[in-house]
């Protein structure tokens, strides 16, 4: 068995002593690896605020919650759609407004292997227009209350960066050709990944060493996200794939997400999330960051393109 650099069995929530007076931002917890993670967090006596797009079921899960941990759990939901820019600025804005200070922004809701080319809104492909730019704004926008609060950004990303072109397809974003749900994801994903370094890099040059920026990823893990929005054949292979010991729960696939929102002293170049074989599954440590994930000019050029696909210039 391989060994991370937290022994055997890899990083577990164990080591995580207490969250009291520590508040956490997290996107997409009504289900799967964000539901675990807000959970995690609550128990550890965090002050948790989740963003998702339906009440409704936000509702449902503040419910639940409070009937599994206490009706005192300091928890509450802002309304937010990733697929709308509109909507994320409103949101962040009551973020801003209501919470004094964010720990950690947990960018981890994202959809997947959308089946044909769809649109957000704003006119983006639907993968990147959530996976990507939603999330570039949000962290753009809560941006100075993190850095005030010396927080992280911590971005869930997915081994699906190494899949499909390996690149940024600047000539044509929205896939208006060629357009395939894995290499699309794959596109989008590594986006949002590539943007994680590329804000390393810009803190640096601004000399601000208070805010840390980190990429995960949660390996197969039990959630709904092929589920919801794959193709009939990917849902079926993915169903019958949570049979075997190739997935795991959605418990352990929110462990590296949490590792990088809660872990003192942790190395922000790395990224990390399941060590097993295929980083499916296994122990939770640093995984191997394939190059073309750092490819520089990609960086440059993507984080300037993002900028003027949501109209706002990130102030670092």
């Amino acid at each position: 068995m391989n060994t991370t650099q937290f022994g055997k069995q890899g990083w577990t929530p164990d080591r995580i002593i207490s969250l009291k007076g520590k508040t956490y931002v997290i996107t997409g917890t009504t289900s799967g690896t964000g539901y675990e993670a807000a959970k995690i967090l609550l128990k550890k006596g965090a002050t948790v605020v989740m963003l998702n797009r339906n009440p409704k079921k936000a509702t449902v899960t503040i419910a639940t919650l409070k009937q599994e941990l206490g009706n005192a759990i300091p928890v509450t939901n802002i309304e937010m759609d990733l697929a709308s820019l509109t909507s994320v600025k409103k949101a962040a804005e009551e973020v801003l407004k209501t919470v004094p200070q964010i720990d950690a922004l947990i960018c981890n809701a994202a959809i997947a292997q959308v089946p044909k080319q769809t649109f957000t809104e704003d006119g983006f492909e639907s993968q990147l227009g959530v996976n990507h730019y939603g999330n570039f704004l949000l962290q753009a926008l809560l941006y100075p209350r993190i850095e005030e609060s010396k927080g992280r950004i911590v971005t869930v990303g997915s081994m699906g960066y190494t899949m499909g072109i390996k690149t940024i397809k600047f000539d044509d974003m929205n896939w208006d050709k060629n357009y395939g749900p894995n290499d699309v994801y794959s596109q989008s994903k590594l986006a949002q990944i590539m943007t994680v370094y590329e804000l390393q890099d810009k803190l640096k040059e601004a000399g601000k060493t208070t805010v840390k920026a980190y990429a995960c990823h949660p390996g197969a893990s039990s959630t709904s996200l092929i589920k919801t929005s794959g193709s009939l054949l990917t849902r079926f292979m993915w169903q019958i794939m949570k049979l075997t010991p190739m997935v795991q729960s959605a418990v352990k696939g929110a462990y590296p997400e949490l590792m990088c929102a809660t872990e003192p002293d942790l190395d922000q170049e790395s990224f990390y999330g399941p060590t097993g074989k295929n980083y499916w599954t296994g122990p939770v440590g640093e995984c191997k960051l394939e190059p073309h994930a750092k490819d520089k000019p990609i960086m440059e050029k993507l984080w300037s393109v993002s900028e003027d696909a949501v109209g706002y210039e990130w102030n670092v």
